[in-house]
């Protein structure tokens, strides 16, 4: 029995009129890495809230260490041993590193705060993560990635029994997550048991000991990853269907060009020089500092830059993002919280937000208009909520991305760019943002894509450029992109021996 650490035993938790986990059994092991996988509402994040006594089961049990286990809060989770590292980055941008890593954990005497064992072991393994990062330096001041590596680095110091990951290597870059994942390595050694959760199925597949599928709030099975037969069976577990992730050839006009960009310059981008042609879903894969999101951000025009950028036949250069819309042009951002919706709005709110003109009269916005509009990228897109009224932030990370798009589409653009188009979203609302995409490309609209996904690039894209350092290294072609050690290769720094570049 001293193996295991957690068992669940027939854990529901109810909310008014939905069943978030349903009956739910099964055990984790001391000194495992095991990952739950399942789609949004499928009730990962209700489970990991019960453990870490953010929610109070409504019926079952939880055991720890082989006591009945149900913290009433955070901090007696804590203290019990299970700390978590959260999808949802828990920092104050207006103080230091060193501050932040403090919260939550300071040491007092009669009073006074002073500098803890448990402070200078944050520091010990943040350097382990990522030395660039002083202690001295304000979180505000630093990108994603690296306020997500404080986080990590503060979840993994705490000594705790269990630490539970959710979606640990979002923003991180390749190098970084190898890091992650030998500290991974190195606290199951030590009998620490890592509860993983993630929609990146090959860290699944790379990490897990066990993995638990979970589906509408119900246990659907826990496995040894060696029993489970590659991607197409998890996934089959997970949606309850087998879907396709292969690439579809789409119809493209190559003597339609409709953006150029040439020798395109600023402070990350050096020199990119390249054409997207009508009917096209052209990619650009790289690794975090790349230059992707530049590259959308320089075409949709907030950022500056040097060089041209041409829509259409004519010189019309990007001079900010009103003039790309009106050039049938829009950008679905990398962060769609803070640059793609206004959380705190309705959806009929949102998705108005690039075309108001076909909302309202002579300026005086029309509620009715702005509803019907909602609900109609609802009903094609595929937005799951109660009615058009509900606010964004009580929508999940797949239908908030959802209205991002549809606040895209409804702009009607000749050209769609997506930046990260499905980080953080389950594996049923990808494809079905996949579908999205091929439908409009179908339907005469261009697609650029830019993603740290090779998985995605290569199931979306007729073209694909490969960055490494804000340099276009390579230009391929979709049948020339079927050897992924060569792209990790080039996108890491190396040479393309081919010189295949091609505009």
């Amino acid at each position: 029995m001293d193996k295991i650490v957690i068992q669940v035993k027939n854990l529901s938790k109810h909310f008014t009129g939905v069943k978030a986990l349903d009956d739910v059994s099964f055990d984790i092991k001391r000194g495992s890495c095991h990952c739950i996988v399942g789609e949004n509402g499928a009730g990962k994040s209700t489970l990991i809230k019960i453990l870490t006594g953010a929610y109070q089961k409504t019926s079952g049990m939880v055991l720890f260490n082989g006591s009945e286990f149900a913290p009433e809060n955070t901090r007696e989770s804590m203290r019990a041993g299970i700390g978590c590292l959260f999808q949802e980055l828990n920092v104050v941008e207006q103080l230091r590193v060193e501050e932040n890593i403090c919260l939550g954990l300071e040491e007092t005497k009669f009073g006074i705060l002073r500098k803890g064992k448990i402070n200078v072991k944050v520091l010990e393994v943040l350097r382990q993560l990522d030395d660039s990062i002083s202690p001295k330096q304000y979180l505000g001041d630093l990108s994603v990635a690296k306020r997500q590596i404080v986080e990590i680095a503060k979840a993994l110091a705490q000594e705790n029994d269990v630490i539970i990951m959710d979606e640990p290597t979002a923003a991180l870059s390749e190098e970084e997550v190898r890091r992650l994942f030998t500290i991974i390595s190195d606290l199951k050694e030590q009998g620490v048991t890592i509860i993983y959760i993630s929609h990146r199925l090959e860290e699944i597949f790379e990490l897990a000991d066990d993995i638990t599928v979970l589906r509408d709030g119900k246990h659907v099975a826990t496995k040894p990853c060696s029993e489970i037969d590659g991607r197409r069976d998890l996934i089959k577990m997970m949606i309850g269907k087998e879907i396709s992730e292969d690439y579809i050839s789409n119809t493209i006009d190559y003597d339609t060009k409709l953006i150029q960009v040439k020798n395109v310059n600023n402070r990350k981008l050096n020199d990119i020089t390249f054409d997207l042609h009508k009917g096209e879903i052209l990619g650009f894969y790289g690794l975090i500092g790349s230059g992707k999101s530049e590259i959308a951000r320089a075409i949709f025009g907030v950022d500056h830059y040097s060089g041209e950028i041409i829509f259409g036949n004519k010189r019309r250069h990007a001079k900010s993002a009103q003039n790309s819309i009106k050039n049938g042009v829009a950008l679905v951002p990398e962060e769609r919280r803070t640059q793609g919706v206004c959380t705190e709005l309705s959806i009929s709110s949102n998705v108005p937000m690039m075309n108001y003109k076909a909302v309202s009269t002579k300026s005086i916005v029309s509620g009715k208009r702005q509803s019907k509009v909602a609900q109609k990228f609802i009903k094609e897109v595929g937005i799951a909520c109660r009615n058009e009224n509900q606010t964004v932030m009580y929508l999940s990370g797949g239908n908030q991305q959802k209205v991002v798009v549809s606040k895209c589409l409804n702009a009607i653009p000749k050209v769609l760019l997506l930046d990260e188009p499905t980080r953080g979203v389950d594996i049923g609302a990808k494809q079905e943002i996949y579908a999205i995409i091929r439908k409009l490309v179908k339907d005469g609209c261009s697609v650029i894509v830019f993603s740290s996904e090779l998985p995605e690039i290569l199931g979306l894209c007729d073209r694909i450029g490969l960055l490494y350092d804000g340099h276009l290294k390579a230009m391929m072609t979709h049948d020339k992109a079927n050897d992924p050690r060569k792209i990790m290769h080039i996108v890491t720094g190396g040479e393309d021996d081919e010189s295949n570049q091609s505009n």
